[in-house]
């Protein structure tokens, strides 16, 4: 008979997911999805032409708005993303959609490149090395517009340093150039990081490969299962950035001039090299728990080997031992002046003999 009693199962607690924040809003609500601290948006400006350049800090956005820009190139850094009311204003200034500033706050956003009339908007995810070695992934957007870059991220660092020198310094053509090239410019830099990422990932699986051939401890275990799923993350906002700057190539889009492709299509070779890279390693970190996987059980059978050759040598002693060990009155090696040496000889001598054959056999 079935029983009607209700089984009262514990309770699993529900991590409350950023999404959930965004939930019931119209499309286009600016509600910033990332999880760093809210602080005030800065603008970094840089402005320069082939003569000379300048660089500004802006933390009043009227300030900046009533700068006089015209006929520079202007790369507007924004610095903090999270102030809402500010990056909506900043659109309005420079007429963004707001499905756009939408995808600026959302740190979740995956890379992706959107046209529209009068500029280019593009999201990546810019990845660099911290002091601890490990692989920081940032959110960071990029509108291009006729004589002005935007770059949303949501902290101060970045991979930018040797772009600015080059703007600083008036080393290369980028003063010389449009803000297609510094938009170029701007992708280039953050591709250019991944190689060092990637190159991160594969130190990493090089010394677990050690660890799991040398010492195949639990640990290491742990160790793979971390590397699988950094990998799997790093592959998910690498992967589409080949398929981002081909577009970019292939469009028509009079904001980028056909000098620019030339340059975009050598970023493009480097995200094919890169993604080609990222799959050797993912081949590489799944097939490092099937090898550690491996070599437990070559350990374990090397300790099943020495137990069960130890018990191969004391059974026939254990044997000999029982059969003399018995308690009958008539046994006539019992009566035997020198049996017990005679049995301790005989027991010496399986020994060495197994022994002997064991070697012989290359089994010890």
């Amino acid at each position: 008979m079935a029983s009607n009693k209700k089984l009262n199962f514990p309770k699993r607690k529900k991590k409350k997911s950023r999404q959930q924040n965004k939930m019931g809003k119209a499309p286009g609500t600016i509600s910033y999805m990332g999880d760093k601290e809210p602080s005030d948006s800065i603008i970094y400006s840089t402005t320069y032409n082939t003569d000379n350049f300048e660089t500004k800090d802006f933390k009043d956005l009227e300030e900046f708005i009533t700068e006089d820009r015209r006929d520079k190139i202007s790369w507007v850094n924004v610095v903090g993303i999270s102030d809402e009311p500010f990056i909506e204003r900043l659109g309005k200034h420079f007429n963004l959609n707001p499905l756009v500033l939408e995808d600026i706050v959302n740190t979740e956003q995956r890379p992706k490149i959107d046209e529209y009339d009068d500029y280019i908007f593009a999201v990546f995810r810019m990845l660099y090395i911290s002091e601890e070695d490990e692989i920081i992934g940032e959110h960071i957007a990029i509108v291009l517009l006729e004589n002005t870059v935007l770059v949303f991220q949501e902290v101060k660092a970045d991979v930018f340093n040797g772009l600015r020198d080059r703007i600083t310094g008036k080393l290369g053509r980028i003063r010389t150039r449009g803000a297609d090239y510094l938009f170029f410019a701007l992708l280039d830099a953050i591709v250019d990081n991944y190689f060092l990422a990637i190159e991160n990932l594969n130190n990493r699986i090089e010394i677990l490969e050690e660890e799991v051939y040398n010492n195949p401890e639990p640990i290491v275990a742990k160790n793979i299962q971390q590397l699988k799923k950094e990998v799997l993350k790093i592959r998910r906002w690498i992967y589409p950035a080949k398929e981002l700057i081909s577009r970019l190539i292939d469009s028509e889009n009079p904001l980028i001039t056909k000098d620019t492709k030339l340059f975009l299509r050598d970023v493009h070779d480097h995200t094919v090299e890169i993604n080609e890279s990222l799959q050797i390693y993912r081949e590489m970190s799944m097939s490092l728990m099937e090898m550690y996987m491996s070599n437990m059980s070559n350990k374990m059978n090397e300790v099943m080997k020495v137990l069960t050759i130890m018990a191969s040598i004391f059974i026939p002693l254990t044997f000999i031992a029982g059969i003399y060990g018995m308690n009958f009155d008539h046994m006539p090696e019992l009566h035997t002046k020198n049996g017990y040496y005679y049995v301790w000889a005989v027991m010496i001598a399986l020994f060495i003999g197994m022994m002997f054959y064991f070697k012989k056999k290359k089994w010890l």
